[in-house]
């Protein structure tokens, strides 16, 4: 067993956060065979006695998938009524591939000021809990129909760490189209070299060359260390690995593939 497979073991709270890349295809429509295989892996975890939450991106490509017709419009109206027929789309795909396995589905839609209010932060909570609990998998987003600049969270990535963090996790595990970190961008440097390990994040943000995003993403690599900054700091271990790999959950745990672990202090 790997060194993040023993993590994953030991690991009984995991938010695993799903990167519009690892859902896509080359061409930005939703990869149904991706997510199918996302979501047995998931329910493999549980049947282990794993709790999972999960927190996804994708709604504005499951939006462009049902009406192709807006995917050229840059208004912000026609982009956040994508998103709010995108979201329906992708509830509905969560929705009949977890009912596979019995398991019911339940939809969080959340912004920064949600985050920040002391009421509204504790009824996230217990919500979460309380689906969790009652074995029903949160499948977590930012509200991209209603958001405006003062409330958008502005990625996935910290929303990930925001809910790690509030529901207390053990682990969460970022699922991008990178294999991890790298000390330079791997898609201009044939030499680049993954970073397995992050003990000290702020030796690594200095080493390391954090420029580029991926085609379909909002992040990129800076928002997925500042991911790791905010949760490690209450001892929440973070993964970061390439869910457009099948099977990437089973292999980062058998170690036949790699990933970048950064340790919760």
């Amino acid at each position: 067993m790997s060194i993040v497979g023993d993590i994953i073991q030991k690991s009984r709270k995991i938010v695993v956060k799903i990167g519009s890349q690892t859902l896509s295809d080359e061409h930005g429509a939703v990869n149904h065979e991706a997510l199918h295989n996302i979501v047995e892996q998931l329910h493999a975890l549980m049947e282990k006695g794993k709790q999972i939450i999960i927190v996804s991106s994708g709604a504005g490509i499951c939006g462009v998938g049902a009406i192709n017709k807006w995917h050229r419009k840059e208004d912000m109206n026609y982009k956040q009524a994508l998103c709010a027929i995108g979201q329906v789309e992708l509830m509905m795909a969560y929705k009949e591939l977890f009912w596979e396995y019995g398991i019911h589905v339940g939809q969080m839609l959340l912004t920064r000021d949600d985050f920040g209010d002391p009421t509204r932060n504790l009824h996230i909570r217990n919500t979460l809990f309380t689906l969790v609990d009652e074995g029903v998998v949160p499948i977590i987003n930012e509200n991209d129909s209603v958001s405006v600049e003062e409330i958008k969270i502005g990625d996935n990535d910290t929303l990930s760490a925001l809910a790690a963090n509030l529901w207390g996790a053990d682990l969460l595990i970022i699922l991008s189209d990178i294999d991890g970190v790298y000390n330079k961008n791997p898609k201009d440097n044939s030499d680049a070299k993954l970073i397995e390990e992050v003990h000290d994040i702020e030796s690594l943000k200095k080493e390391i060359d954090s420029a580029g995003k991926s085609n379909f993403g909002t992040g990129g690599v800076v928002t997925k260390i500042t991911a790791a900054e905010m949760v490690t700091k209450y001892g929440i271990h973070l993964v970061l690995a390439n869910g457009t790999k099948p099977d990437i959950l089973r292999k980062i745990a058998e170690g036949t593939e790699k990933a970048t672990i950064f340790y919760g202090k």
